[in-house]
């Protein structure tokens, strides 16, 4: 064990908090990938298909920022996205009455929430 002068303990004790959170930003980023296309994958799945289109729009984009985790954001594309609401909620219908919606966008979000926060969970106490 490398010996450390009283002056310079402040300095060690930061640079091993950095590596630490470095390594723990690198897990994070493994863990919302993976979450992040196994939610994809379950949207396509688990949508609504009438002709298959909307099921098939559901992508991830990554918006990656220096030193902190990327963020995933997980999207139905153009012209698509307009239908994720009154798919899920249900809507009006053009001549009275009202179409009900099918749920399938909570539940893939309830899935990553337990999934990631079981992930990172782990990797923290891993270091």
């Amino acid at each position: 064990m490398a010996t450390v002068k009283i002056d310079q303990l402040a300095a060690e004790i930061a640079k091993g908090l950095a590596e630490y959170s470095q390594d723990v930003v690198e897990k994070v980023n493994v863990s919302s990938e993976k979450v992040g296309k196994a939610a994809v994958k379950r949207l396509k799945q688990t949508s609504p298909k009438k002709t298959g289109q909307y099921a098939k729009s559901w992508t991830m984009k990554t918006e990656k920022e220096i030193g902190q985790p990327h963020k995933r954001i997980i999207h139905a594309k153009a012209p698509h996205y307009r239908l994720t609401h009154l798919l899920e909620h249900g809507h009006a219908k053009v001549g009275g009455g009202r179409v009900e919606g099918k749920p399938h966008i909570r539940p893939a979000e309830e899935m990553v929430i337990r999934e990631f926060m079981a992930e990172v969970e782990e990797a923290i106490k891993r270091g």
